[in-house]
């Protein structure tokens, strides 16, 4: 990924889970591995952490401790 120097890295990669999971490609009750997200964005433990941290105030993601952190269910959207 090509980050744009304007923006935090956090919020871009938010960015790409966000839309991940609007997508589909993660499902309710995916995990959202610390780990994965570390490799595949070539960021620190803290940079995912503040994206966690942003999906979980948006209500896109549950953290259970000792399990991990897993997509939510969402809210049907009005058309």
């Amino acid at each position: 990924m090509e980050y744009d120097p304007a923006r935090p890295k956090w919020t871009q990669i938010a960015d790409v889970i966000r839309e991940r999971i609007a997508d589909g490609e993660y499902p309710v009750n995916h995990l959202i591995s610390e780990t994965r997200l570390e490799q595949e964005f070539g960021v620190a433990r803290g940079t995912v952490r503040k994206v966690k941290t942003a999906l979980r105030d948006e209500g896109l993601i549950v953290t259970t401790p000792g399990m991990g952190s897993f997509v939510a269910e969402q809210p049907p959207t009005s058309t």
